[in-house]
């Protein structure tokens, strides 16, 4: 169903598809928008036992585009390195993941994915325990279940 990547010896590894996605803290994350456009935005995540958790306001572009249509992509670029062979181009590597995405309706789900979002992101445990107490009546979480995967090294040329 999915495509096969063309140039194969580029391929990342599954495990290093899953290091990118737990350890890089942003991607763009594509929805089907208003009026079937795409609609891609930025967003922080956790990968947490194989599927990928945002959080974000209770209404908004980004909700009505879920609610429409659950299929989504998302994709992950670390940071890259310069490529020592010239002093422009970097070497970096991406994944990008189709799935479902929908929004999680327990609380109990919801305190424990935005535990930990919190974590990966809050220099304390603490701070992301206070934050979740402020702020849990109106966050939202989102759970993009993975239906494929792919990843790539990229040396610009």
């Amino acid at each position: 169903m999915f495509r096969k990547m063309r140039r194969l010896g580029q391929m990342l590894s599954q495990e290093e598809c899953e290091e990118i996605l737990t350890n890089e803290p942003r991607g763009v994350l594509a929805l089907l928008g208003d009026y079937d456009y795409p609609y891609a935005l930025p967003m922080s995540h956790v990968y947490v036992d194989g599927k990928i958790y945002f959080h974000g306001a209770m209404t908004g572009h980004k909700n009505d585009a879920v609610k429409k249509y659950d299929k989504a992509s998302y994709c992950v670029m670390d940071e890259g390195v310069r490529n020592p062979d010239d002093d422009w181009s970097y070497i970096f590597r991406s994944v990008i993941v189709f799935g479902r995405i929908r929004t999680l309706s327990d609380d109990d789900e919801k305190v424990e994915k935005l535990t930990n979002l919190g974590d990966k992101f809050f220099p304390t445990h603490e701070e992301t325990v206070s934050e979740i107490e402020k702020l849990l009546h109106r966050t939202e979480v989102f759970e993009l279940t993975i239906e494929h995967m792919s990843g790539k090294r990229v040396e610009e040329k």
